[in-house]
């Protein structure tokens, strides 16, 4: 009786036994998972901070705009509550973020043995995934080599010196014939005209200045919230992208077909690459390459240029002086008309001071990543296998132990200081260590030669605009509006 009993008990009970089965056992394994998790985490330590909202992290506070250079309050608000080493969430990515010093000199020495370059999917989908920013230090250096054959130091005095003055001279005349300039978007279309020659042999009138026009989209939706449906800013930017490699692509493809050239670009260096048994590059890879050497050109320098020219317009007692050093240069030849030699280009001290605490104060590379390759441990806290750092350069660049007064604009504080070539610890606005900028002397030259042309030649006003703001990166809301005329 019993044995029926118990028989169709559990006859009929088993579907609620096995329900509560699976259920404890789901919750036994659940906190045993949060028990690793957290014990792991303890083991490591991780850094403090939050994570912020599910899916959405703490990106809403971290694309915010604010109106002023210093460091961002993101930044700000959690160095003041956590210390200058954190961890937070942004796009659904864990990310430890460093303000420290020592954390960011570390990892850009550790590059290839502790850590990696990294930088997030949505980032990735917009420069292209086999590109030279996230190449092994093998593929990397070779090339750089390969930049270098065109943007290298020889070329630089023998040839681009010159191009670029001719260009600096041909837009800053055409520039009298306007009521106003808007000074980012008009020097970002001069230096691409510079470099798109010499990397693509592209002129930039032709087909009605086209590459620039899908550049331009790309440029407006480069740091705007990844969300890729139409109407947004990441989506022109994902359009123009798709517009702008398949320009390449066609270009590519006549040149190849093309006969003998006499003169020798970038894309001459690629195709001899692309021709070899065993190219080190694949056909999609040479295309994001050039995509990337294009964007990089002239989105960074014509920032620089627009803040410098910002900085200067607020400063007179700077400006003052920049111009009296290139006044001297010109009084100091034979014939004050003449080109600017590569002599007199480097005998250009305080122009140098101007350009570097214009690129300190700008931050244009508001945040740098890296992965961790291995556990790394500093100042207490672990920093996992597989995380990424998320370095922040305005915290090196405004760190008040480093740079008295770092919020001000004080070219004179490079005085007696060796120039940063390669980098510092202190001075990373063309990064630092291997991964350090190959067109850094090509950007400053480009600076350099129009503020040069610019100052010696011209007198400007402001007409509207001018207001920087940071969300992350640098941008110029309302424009930087001016209009040229001659000097007298």
């Amino acid at each position: 009786m019993s044995n029926c009993t118990d028989t169709a008990t559990m006859g009929t009970t088993s579907p609620l036994v096995a329900v509560m089965g699976v259920t404890m056992i789901t919750a036994c394994l659940f906190y045993l998972l949060l028990k690793r998790k957290s014990g792991h985490q303890g083991e490591v330590a991780l850094p403090p901070g939050s994570m912020g909202l599910p899916l959405l992290g703490e990106t809403l506070q971290f694309f915010a705009r604010s109106p002023s250079l210093d460091l961002l309050p993101f930044f700000k608000q959690r160095l003041e509550r956590y210390g200058p080493i954190f961890k937070t969430n942004l796009v659904g990515k864990d990310l430890i973020v460093s303000l420290d010093p020592e954390l960011n000199n570390y990892a850009f020495q550790q590059e290839e043995k502790a850590f990696q370059i990294w930088y997030p999917e949505s980032f990735m989908r917009i420069l292209g995934n086999d590109n030279i920013i996230t190449s092994v230090s093998s593929l990397h250096k070779q090339i750089r080599n390969m930049i270098l054959r065109v943007f290298g130091p020889e070329n630089l005095r023998l040839v681009l010196l010159h191009e670029v003055e001719s260009t600096v001279d041909r837009t800053l005349e055409s520039w009298l014939e306007r009521p106003s300039i808007e000074l980012k978007t008009a020097t970002s279309s001069m230096i691409f005209s510079v470099t798109a020659k010499w990397l693509i042999s592209y002129e930039a009138s032709a087909s009605s200045g086209e590459l620039w026009r899908n550049y331009d989209a790309f440029t407006r939706g480069l740091l705007a919230f990844p969300l890729n449906i139409p109407g947004t800013a990441f989506y022109g930017c994902m359009q123009g992208r798709k517009n702008v490699m398949k320009t390449l692509k066609q270009l590519l493809d006549c040149r190849r077909n093309a006969g003998s050239r006499e003169s020798k670009d970038f894309f001459d260096v690629v195709i001899d690459e692309l021709k070899k048994d065993k190219p080190m590059l694949t056909e999609e890879a040479a295309l994001n390459l050039l995509f990337v050497l294009l964007f990089a050109s002239f989105e960074t320098t014509s920032t620089g240029i627009t803040a410098a020219l910002k900085f200067l317009t607020d400063n007179p007692k700077a400006l003052q002086e920049l111009v009296e050093e290139h006044e001297q240069i010109r009084n100091l030849r034979a014939d004050p008309n003449s080109d600017i030699t590569w002599e007199e280009y480097k005998s250009m001290k305080f122009t140098s001071y101007v350009i570097h605490e214009s690129l300190r104060l700008a931050n244009i590379a508001p945040v740098v990543f890296r992965k961790a390759k291995q556990d790394v441990h500093m100042k207490g806290y672990t920093i996992p296998e597989g995380w990424t750092l998320m370095i922040c350069p305005s915290a090196v660049h405004l760190n008040p132990t480093t740079y008295e007064d770092p919020n001000a604009f004080n070219p004179w504080r490079w005085k007696g200081i060796s120039e940063p070539v390669g980098g510092s610890k202190d001075f990373i606005a063309f990064g630092f260590g291997l991964r350090f900028c190959v067109g850094a002397d090509f950007a400053k030259l480009q600076m350099a030669i129009f503020l040069h042309c610019l100052v010696t030649k011209y007198r400007w006003n402001v007409i509207s605009g001018g207001k920087m703001v940071l969300s992350p990166g640098l941008g110029f809301p309302e424009g930087f509006n001016i209009q040229l005329a001659p000097k007298p």
